[in-house]
C-alpha cells in the first residue's frame, strides 16, 4: 500500500478545523479493524471513579481537541501515516448502569479488535477500562510488560467493598497473571495515602516504582533509557493516566494531585518508548467538566498522537 492509499488526517485547508465529524485526528471512521495497523477506540466510562465523575465524556473531548494535530511529528521526525494504516473505530458501547457489564463489553470489544493484527490506542474513560483491555491483550500476546504513568498506584484490594474500580486495576491485573514478572514500571506516583502499603505492595510484586519526587527538576530521558533496558524484548502496554501530570497542566481529571509531572516530561516518557514492542496503549481519566480551557483534553490528544509515533514500524523522516 502506498502512502497515498493510506488514511491521512483531514487537513485544515480541506475542512476548517472547527468543522467536520469529530474523529481522532479527523481520520476516517471505520466499522472494523480489518486491514488496519493501529486503531483509536473510545472507552466512555466513569462509573468506576471514586471522586469527580465526567470521564464518560473524555473520548469525545479528546477527539474534539485532536483537530489541531497534523500528521508529521516535528519534534521526533515520526511520520506514522507514511507506513501505518490508521483509523478511528468509534466507541465501545459501555453500560452506564453497570460497571461489571461495561468491563465485560470492553474486553469483548478488544478481543474482537485483536482478531486482526492491529495495535489499539484507547481514549478513556476512567482507569477501570485498562483491566479488561489487559485481559484481551494478554489473551493474544501473553503476559505483557507495563509502563504505567499515574499519580496513584491503582493497587487497592477493594474500594467500598468492590473488587473492580479505577483504583484496583493493577492489583487485579497482577493477580490474574496479565503482567510479565519484573517488567512493570509505575511513574509519577505521589500524594497522600493511608499507609506505606499504598505503594509498597507494588514493590513487593517486583514493580519498579518511580515516585514523582524522583522526577522533579530533571529530564526523564535517562529514566526511560533504564526502562527500555529493564523491559527489553517482548510485548509492552502503555497506560497513561492524565492525573500523572501536574494539575497546572492537566486540571480536568477526577483525582488531581499536586506536584506532578510536567507536560514536557510526559512527552519524554512516551517518546522514550521508541524501540519497545508496544502492543497497545491508553490515555485515561480526562474529565471535560473540570477542563474549562480544554487544555487537559488537548494534552491527552497529543499524548495519544505521540503513542502512535512510537509504534513499531513508524517511519522517521528528517
Amino acid at each position: 500500500m502506498s502512502i497515498a492509499e493510506r488514511n491521512q488526517p483531514l487537513g485544515g485547508n480541506a475542512m476548517p478545523r472547527f468543522g467536520g465529524i469529530a474523529t481522532m485526528m479527523r481520520l476516517p471512521k471505520v466499522e472494523t479493524a480489518a486491514g488496519l495497523d493501529a486503531v483509536f477506540v473510545g472507552l466512555p466510562l466513569d462509573i468506576g471513579t471514586s471522586n469527580r465523575s465526567g470521564t464518560r465524556f473524555g473520548p469525545r473531548e479528546i477527539r474534539n481537541e485532536s483537530v489541531l494535530l497534523r500528521p508529521y511529528n516535528m519534534g521526533t521526525g515520526a511520520a506514522p501515516f507514511d507506513t501505518l494504516q490508521v483509523a478511528d473505530i468509534g466507541d465501545i458501547a459501555t453500560n452506564p448502569y453497570n460497571l461489571l457489564d461495561s468491563v465485560a463489553r470492553i474486553e469483548a470489544g478488544y478481543r474482537e479488535l485483536l482478531q486482526h493484527d492491529v495495535i489499539p490506542l484507547g481514549l478513556g474513560g476512567d482507569h477501570t477500562v485498562t483491566l479488561p483491555i489487559l485481559r484481551a491483550i494478554a489473551a493474544k500476546h501473553g503476559p505483557v510488560g507495563l509502563i504505567h504513568v499515574d499519580a496513584h498506584a491503582d493497587i487497592n484490594d477493594e474500594m467500598f467493598g468492590e473488587k473492580i474500580a479505577h483504583g484496583t486495576t493493577f492489583r487485579r491485573a497482577q493477580e490474574e497473571g496479565l503482567l510479565a514478572q519484573g517488567r512493570v514500571v509505575q511513574i509519577g506516583l505521589r500524594g497522600s495515602g493511608y499507609a506505606a502499603e499504598d505503594f509498597d505492595w507494588a514493590r513487593r510484586q517486583g514493580f519498579r516504582v518511580v515516585p514523582a519526587e524522583e522526577c522533579w527538576n530533571r529530564s526523564l530521558q535517562g529514566l526511560m533509557q533504564e526502562v527500555r533496558q529493564q523491559l527489553g524484548a517482548g510485548p509492552v502496554y502503555l497506560s497513561f493516566d492524565i492525573d500523572g501530570i501536574d494539575p497546572a497542566f492537566a486540571p480536568g481529571t477526577g483525582t488531581p494531585e499536586v506536584a506532578g509531572l510536567t507536560s514536557v516530561q510526559a512527552l519524554e516518557i512516551v517518546r522514550g518508548c521508541q524501540g519497545l514492542d508496544l502492543v497497545g496503549g491508553d490515555l485515561v481519566e480526562v474529565s471535560p467538566p473540570y477542563d474549562t480551557t480544554g487544555n487537559t483534553a488537548l494534552l491527552g490528544a497529543n499524548l495519544l498522537f505521540e503513542m502512535l509515533c512510537v509504534l513499531p514500524g513508524v517511519t522517521i523522516r528528517r
